[in-house]
């Protein structure tokens, strides 16, 4: 029996750019799920008979918001709905997903690298088609939706077994419980050269892969161990738990501080790397060195051809513009196009589709490709492996001769985590206001060229998305950029991004902190950061 419950509409339901997010207990409330949901359901057409995907990254109430969208699906006209076993489905899983068979769309369940738990984080996120996140369009249209939602729609039924493979039904719609891992592992095979990476692995090759007790680690453990032949207990932490067995899945030398202690250590395995909360972030460290995400970019793309996917060439380059310039260079030198978006992987969605880039990579540890719609950790993982092994080379021999052949772009990015949000937006407000009077200024030895609020305008469907982030651009290519991220549940993440290119290969082994010292004092000149936050000192480093 289908039932159309009344409700009441909630007034924070705005999804960001990667769905909604919410402590648990705001999800917990009494059909605040059930609202956001049908909002989604409400603001589509022409999915009457069509496949949902749904799964998530198995955080905390992820099992019993699924068995609600299953429901939900049945009652508003699907006609089937794929949902990974468990419940189970990384991010870029799902998109694959959603390519492979066809599917109308996808229903996401994560906070990405934010924390889980029965206090902690958990989402809700759209993925269209195309196997990428709602465009704004879509999003705009599911929040006004949320503001007047009156009522839903959802099966009576009893919940669906979602640990068992296999087929069952509800109110006539079928259910397909699929194991998560298989269809992605398959397409991975098909991109990289697994017989070269499974040499390499047999020839002594040692890797250390921490899936941070996230969603990865199953996927990690089928593709690097099963398949590739690494020993056993190359992945670590590799069971999905609800709250991440107390880690935060977020991949960086704060929260992933034992892998990048292990790698430092005179026995350090060749290669190290870790993914976050749902998949779609990668951490990358060779034996005595942190790769930045902007470099491993960079790397990625210049060395792409090594992999059997990619033995063509690709199509061009596209970053989100508080990503260093270092991927510029490699398009440059290729001759192929450069673009530089928002952050938001849904911006590259639109140059994916139409052909105009192969490889898409985001400062915060996000890469992919055209394979799927989603930034996508182990493959980025997968991609370096098939790298070394190819180039027969170390990770430090392989970044250094980059940097001899590019030049080196310092770049570190300073987070301050939950700031009080209107001292973020007065900061950010501030800065706009002085934007026309900082060209011609000098701040030590670093003068300013350009200050502008980036925008960005689509050159696929000529769309125009303004107030992307505040870029204080010195001569000599030095620049910082200013940036609240909309990724936290708790306050606001003001980001301050600093890079200083350096040709000179004399220059290359500074401390990444000490070549930037002096604009990170001109950020905080410029911003007031102390002043404006009462922080004396980033939460986090990159």
């Amino acid at each position: 029996m289908i039932k159309t419950v009344s409700t009441k509409p909630y007034d924070d339901q705005k999804p960001g750019t990667s769905g909604l997010r919410k402590k648990v207990p705001v999800f917990q409330q009494p059909n605040y799920a059930e609202n956001f949901i049908q909002s989604i359901f409400d603001s589509l057409e022409g999915f009457s008979g069509q496949t949902l995907v749904i799964g998530g990254d198995g955080r905390y109430y992820n099992r019993e918001v699924i068995q609600i969208a299953i429901k939900m699906a049945a009652a508003n006209g699907f006609g089937q709905v794929l949902v990974g076993r468990g419940g189970i489905l990384s991010t870029p899983a799902a998109s694959h997903l959603i390519r492979k068979y066809g599917a109308f769309g996808g229903i996401i369940l994560s906070a990405s690298h934010n924390p889980g738990g029965p206090t902690e984080d958990f989402g809700i996120k759209y993925n269209v088609g195309n196997g990428g996140p709602a465009p704004e369009k879509i999003t705009d249209a599911i929040f006004a939706r949320s503001k007047v939602i009156d009522s839903y729609k959802i099966a009576d039924a009893a919940d669906i077994n979602i640990d068992l493979e296999g087929t069952q039904t509800v109110e006539g719609m079928t259910v397909t419980v699929v194991d998560p891992v298989t269809d992605y592992a398959d397409l991975m095979e098909q991109l990289f050269d697994f017989p070269a990476i499974r040499r390499m692995f047999a020839g002594g090759f040692r890797v250390v892969f921490d899936a941070m007790s996230a969603v990865t680690g199953p996927y990690a453990k089928e593709i690097l161990e099963n398949r590739l032949g690494a020993p056993k207990g190359s992945v670590l932490n590799f069971m999905p738990l609800p709250d991440f067995g107390g880690h935060h899945p977020d991949p960086n030398l704060v929260y992933a501080r034992a892998l990048y202690d292990t790698m430092m250590a005179d026995d350090a395995p060749d290669f190290g790397a870790a993914s976050d909360g749902d998949g779609d972030r990668n951490l990358i460290i060779g034996r005595g060195i942190f790769v930045t995400p902007s470099d491993s970019l960079a790397l990625l793309a210049a060395n792409a051809h090594l992999a059997p996917g990619y033995s063509k060439g690709l199509a061009g380059i596209a970053r989100s513009m508080p990503t260093s310039g270092a991927a510029d260079r490699v398009a440059d030198k290729l001759g192929i196009g450069m673009y530089e978006t928002p952050t938001g992987w849904k911006f590259f969605g639109n140059l994916l589709d139409a052909g105009k880039v192969t490889i898409c990579g985001e400062e915060s540890a996000g890469t992919g490709s055209d394979h799927v719609r989603e930034k996508d950790g182990l493959w980025a993982v997968l991609l370096w492996l098939n790298i070394l092994a190819v180039r027969k080379e170390s990770v430090i021999d392989i970044v250094r001769a980059h940097w001899a052949t590019y030049g080196r772009n310092y770049y570190s990015r300073h987070d301050y985590e939950e700031v009080d949000t209107d001292a973020a937006n007065g900061l950010i407000s501030a800065l706009r206001d002085r934007l026309a009077d900082l060209p011609s200024k000098t701040f030590g030895a670093l003068t300013v060229e350009k200050a502008d609020d980036f925008a960005y305008h689509d050159p696929v469907d000529h769309s125009v998305s303004e107030h992307q982030g505040i870029r204080i651009l010195f001569a000599g290519g030095s620049r910082i950029v200013f940036r609240l991220s909309g990724t936290g549940t708790s306050g606001a993440t003001l980001r301050v991004y600093i890079e200083r290119f350096e040709p000179d290969t004399s220059r290359h082994d500074i401390e990444t902190q000490k070549a930037l010292a002096d604009l990170i004092a001109v950020a905080d000149e410029i911003a007031g950061i102390k002043g404006r936050t009462g922080r004396s000192a980033p939460s986090v480093i990159t």
